[in-house]
């Protein structure tokens, strides 16, 4: 498990407790997506290409939660309205508050090491910071590592749940191992910035705009950073 796992877990800005409009872009997106209704959580993918493994996979990682951890299951639909898997830059995962979904990164699901319990414990990591978030927790920078800390210990818990749970829980127990300073604003921004340089590799972006483009973010991003001091 890599820090990127939760660092997008929550908008930095987020407001707790409230929901708000989501952006334009990510309501089209969402429109052209394919999916379906699964005991009242709507799974769906915005890649057509590989929505069936893409399917094939999240419905196994739930599968797997219906299985062994049926309470945590039965409060998914509650606690999220949408499993939809997209490109999620830097991270492996992260919530939406404005659109009550658990982001769920296309490369990580369909990554050969993400096995359905691994997937489930992001699930499940990702449906803890939902509760947290409307319950009034906020995600500002000085709590944030010890929400983190929270969502990790529920994924120990399914853990202790699965018959074979030995990865979940070592790459739960290493994240906890995680010092304050991997879910800064700055560290958050930095995994955010080589995301997006990743995915542009992928799109084959040309390698002189790519550094352009991760310059002119990390400027923006000092800027931020100068005028909040």
């Amino acid at each position: 498990m890599t820090p990127a796992r939760a660092a997008f877990a929550l908008p930095m800005n987020a407001k707790p407790g409230q929901h708000g409009n989501a952006p334009l872009s990510d309501r089209i997106m969402l429109w052209l997506s394919s999916g379906e209704q699964i005991d009242g959580l709507w799974v769906g993918t915005y890649f057509q290409t590989n929505a069936p493994a893409v399917m094939r996979r999240v419905q196994e990682a739930l599968s797997l939660i219906k299985l062994h951890d049926r309470r945590r299951y039965d409060r998914l639909a509650r606690d999220v309205r949408r499993v939809w898997v997209r490109l999620v830059p830097g991270a492996l995962a992260r919530y939406s508050p404005t659109l009550q979904a658990c982001e769920l990164d296309e490369h990580f699901v369909l990554a050969d090491t993400s096995s359905p319990d691994l997937i489930a414990a992001v699930i499940i990591h990702e449906a803890t910071h939902a509760r947290l978030w409307r319950c009034g927790m906020g995600y500002d920078e000085a709590r944030r590592s010890r929400v983190e800390g929270v969502c990790f210990r529920r994924e120990l818990a399914f853990a202790a749940r699965l018959p074979n749970g030995e990865r979940v829980r070592a790459q739960a127990e290493a994240a906890l191992a995680f010092p304050p300073t991997t879910w800064t604003d700055a560290a958050e921004r930095e995994r955010a910035l080589q995301g997006a340089a990743m995915v542009l590799r992928q799109l084959s972006v040309p390698r002189w705009l790519i550094r352009s483009l991760v310059a002119v973010g990390a400027w923006r991003s000092s800027r931020r950073t100068t005028r909040r001091t």
